[in-house]
């Protein structure tokens, strides 16, 4: 069983980038998934949520520029980030939690000029 992120990598401030978050050998479309990050010196904090029936929420921080959405065809979340900027660099990690908890491997974001 695992969850594995892709998609990070550099963008210019004000750019966009997808992360995805694909499941295997559980079942993924009975838990619920968040996109947590965690910069430099910094504590993983989280940045969206979407429950199992696909209520979202969002951090205060991300509202308006991130949406979090799932493909229960497909076993896999993903996080679309829009109007990026500097303080959105980290390693960001998909979290899927219900009887179990699961956690991916992090893809670094790194928002630059």
């Amino acid at each position: 069983a695992q969850l594995m992120e892709s998609g990070g990598g550099l963008v210019q401030p004000g750019g966009s980038l997808t992360l995805s978050c694909a499941a295997s050998g559980f079942a993924f479309n009975n838990y619920d998934v968040s996109w947590l990050r965690q910069a430099p010196g910094e504590e993983r904090e989280w940045v969206a949520s979407i429950s199992r029936t696909g209520g979202t929420n969002y951090a205060d921080s991300v509202k308006g520029r991130f949406t979090i959405s799932r493909d229960s065809n497909k076993f896999t979340a993903y996080l679309q980030m829009n109007s990026l900027k500097p303080e959105d660099t980290a390693v960001y990690y998909c979290n899927a939690k219900w009887n179990r908890n699961y956690w991916g491997q992090g893809t670094q974001v790194t928002v630059s000029s």
